[in-house]
């Protein structure tokens, strides 16, 4: 296994370009397939990138929200004080890894917005603790636990087709959970990733000599607020810790009503509501939480570049039908036992194109659920298979990576090398969960 990883990160470090140079390769590539598959011409292809650019504004400001807040709350001396305890229990390489899988996993299982941040927050402080673990691995692990947030409780998919008058209800009605997420085949899978995981990024630990780690000096996050020796009406303010228990207050008030009328609906902005309004509660005063959150802005250029450019690609991949042309080509190929399997293939593919789980949806989801009717395949089976395949490839698609790596201060080849396995591990777990349940 060290031998495998070990080539595996070679390859990654010395092919794996910047995530920007990948998008811009796949932007070509897809512009490629477009004219090659479909009937789309070179005008065709630009102006369906151009207009799709901008389709993922508010999507794209979700995640450098969730990147910055979830940043600032961990900054915050109340939030450290607990992480640094529960990393505490950690007191080897091996348990570390372990101890940030399993973490991971749980947190992802409950939402993939707050799993995402917490967990490479969670390494973070692990990796100042235990300084001889090799830190890519420890990242790697912490970004691993993603692979279930599809089959858990956030997974977009199955919640959405649980909603009454969802787009596809004439078809296939209302789907509940309990035929989706907390259906046997799902819990299985979900199951075994639990136990296989930890015990695959455990084994990939390298060798003393091999091992990559950091100085725990460079993983603390300065926040510096400006002192004022004249204590003006506005300096006043800006420390003024009543004003932020008051805005605290009033963010917890409405958080309460939430959860109150809607249950456990622990959505993106929700999940960044919390992390803001614990942020501002934890700094105490609006200038501690300011200079955490200029420090915690410097993070997030990678997202804000890159994300248009994976809504330029979804673009051309729907307007011009290329989704849909993959989509067919398996179907095409299967039965009635092979189709989930196949499903999940297509949009595992699909994912490195379009790598979001509702536009996914809504793509393969016309295609899929009519060949899914003609061969006597469930529905919710269906819409599984592709909420598996969405999550999949994520684990070699840098577009997910991005708050990890940032919160990190690591590059795309750095994970890789170790992510290629649990894209291994995890299709071969979901092949065969699919397959036979």
């Amino acid at each position: 296994m060290r031998v495998l990883t070990r080539w595996s990160n070679t390859i990654m470090e010395r092919y794996l370009p910047d995530p920007y140079i990948f998008v811009a390769l796949l932007t070509l590539v897809v512009f490629a397939l477009g004219l090659g598959l479909t009937e789309s011409s070179a005008l065709d292809m630009a102006v369906y990138w151009g207009d799709g650019f901008w389709g993922l504004l508010a999507f794209t400001m979700q995640m450098v929200i969730v990147l910055v807040a979830g940043h600032v709350l961990a900054s915050s001396p109340l939030f450290k004080k607990g992480l640094s305890q529960l990393a505490g229990l950690a007191k080897t390489p091996g348990s570390a890894i372990i101890l940030v899988t399993v973490i991971s996993l749980i947190a992802c299982w409950i939402n993939w917005g707050f799993g995402l941040v917490i967990g490479a927050l969670f390494a973070k402080e692990i990796a100042k603790k235990v300084t001889t673990v090799d830190y890519r691995l420890l990242i790697a692990s912490a970004y691993s636990g993603f692979i279930v947030w599809h089959g858990g409780l956030g997974g977009s998919i199955p919640l959405s087709i649980a909603t009454k008058d969802h787009p596809y209800a004439d078809m296939m009605g209302v789907v509940p959970t309990s035929e989706t997420i907390f259906s046997l085949y799902n819990l299985v899978i979900v199951g075994v990733i639990f136990v296989s995981l930890p015990i695959l990024n455990r084994f990939m630990m390298p060798k003393a000599e091999d091992t990559v780690t950091v100085d725990p000096a460079l993983l603390e996050d300065e926040i510096a607020a400006e002192e004022v020796s004249e204590q003006t009406p506005a300096a006043r303010l800006e420390n003024s810790w009543i004003l932020s228990m008051l805005i605290g207050l009033l963010g917890v008030v409405y958080l309460v009503h939430h959860f109150g009328v809607n249950g456990f609906d622990l959505n993106l902005n929700i999940v960044n509501l919390i992390f803001f309004i614990l942020g501002i509660i934890f700094h105490g005063t609006p200038k501690r939480f300011l200079a955490a959150v200029a420090n915690a802005v410097k993070t997030a250029g990678g997202i804000i570049i890159q994300f248009p450019f994976y809504a330029g690609i979804m673009g051309m991949m729907v307007t011009s039908g290329l989704a849909g042309v993959i989509s067919e080509g398996f179907v095409n190929i299967s039965t009635a036992a092979t189709f989930p399997l196949f499903t999940f293939y297509a949009a595992g593919i699909v994912n490195f194109f379009i790598p979001s789980g509702g536009g996914q949806w809504a793509v393969q989801a016309p295609i899929m659920l009519d060949a899914a009717q003609s061969l006597g395949v469930s529905y919710s089976k269906t819409a599984m298979a592709i909420a598996w395949g969405d999550a999949w490839t994520n684990m070699i698609q840098p577009f997910w990576a991005l708050p990890a790596l940032a919160i990190a201060g690591l590059h795309a080849k750095d994970i890789m090398g170790y992510c290629v396995f649990v894209l291994v591990l995890s299709g071969i777990v979901v092949s065969l969960g699919l397959y036979f349940l």
